[in-house]
């Protein structure tokens, strides 16, 4: 697992560079409407469950547990879709879309990291965007009715915390990956 991971670090780095646009367009433009928020969440979606899918694919071989990631992927695009389809949803139905997404990868990512430990050090950074996302999702469960803008701005915030975790592991991983293949950096899959 580890060198698949230390394989596809761009791919990680790439996702929390994703996390960050989409955190930041939220966070600096919190007077966009429901809809494009709606538009936006469903593009991010869809862009980081076929990364999620191309990296599961392309490791399948060698690699026992790509189906948790393939799995992943298949969420994050019907997340997607279902933002992107059916736009008139509710900023409430919006809210559990999000919330279990955010709860779900957040869970995975805390259960790579575990399978993770006794082969990387740094594996906290995984843990600790898991679990920004499990905390993420619980309290958009918890506090619902806090309203559209206080929601754009926790879902901002998130991505943009999270995209900055994704990003240092990205490249760790890539330091890792140097380390342990005498110098040579594998190449991004």
């Amino acid at each position: 697992m580890i060198q698949t991971l230390t394989r596809n670090w761009g791919w990680v780095a790439l996702r929390g560079v994703m996390a960050i646009l989409f955190g930041t367009l939220t966070l600096f433009n919190p007077g966009i409407t429901l809809a494009t928020l709606v538009l936006l969440f469903g593009a991010f979606a869809l862009v980081e469950g076929s990364f999620m899918i191309i990296s599961a694919i392309a490791n399948r071989h060698g690699e026992p547990r790509w189906g948790a990631l393939l799995f992943g992927g298949i969420l994050g695009i019907g997340a997607g879709l279902v933002t992107i389809f059916l736009p008139g949803i509710t900023a409430l139905a919006l809210l559990a879309v999000i919330a279990a997404w955010a709860i779900v990868t957040g869970g995975a990512e805390i259960v790579a990291a575990i399978r993770l430990r006794q082969e990387l050090t740094g594996e906290w950074m995984l843990v600790l965007a898991g679990l920004l996302g499990i905390a993420f999702g619980v309290l958009l469960v918890v506090a619902p009715g806090a309203g559209a803008l206080a929601m754009m701005l926790w879902i901002g915030g998130y991505a943009v915390v999270s995209g900055f975790v994704l990003v240092a592991l990205g490249f760790r991983l890539r330091s890792w990956g140097r380390a342990h293949t005498g110098g040579a950096t594998p190449h991004p899959a």
